[in-house]
């Protein structure tokens, strides 16, 4: 599971050069995640990590670069995503 994740870290710090490593390991998370729970609740039969991680990844591709301001505008997630302790890359 961590190769997934760092991969999708690796690809989404490169779309968006406004987050640190850590938000951008806890954005792939919550997609992760996201999409897991989304599959299982309309009852589809789970397709493994490689099917996760093609939908993760067209995610990142399609919304990566904006992801930052997702937080600024839904303080639910800031929490999750902010702590002045992080680098940037």
């Amino acid at each position: 599971m961590e190769d997934y994740y760092e991969r999708l870290t690796v690809l989404l710090l490169e779309k968006n050069t406004n987050l640190t490593y850590a938000q951008a390991r806890t954005w792939i998370e919550l997609l992760w995640e996201d999409f897991e729970t989304t599959h299982a609740k309309a009852g589809r039969k789970y397709q493994g990590k490689e099917a996760a991680e093609k939908v993760v990844r067209v995610w990142v591709k399609q919304y990566g670069n904006k992801l930052h301001e997702f937080t600024a505008l839904n303080p639910k997630y800031a929490d999750l995503l902010h702590d002045e302790k992080d680098l940037f890359h």
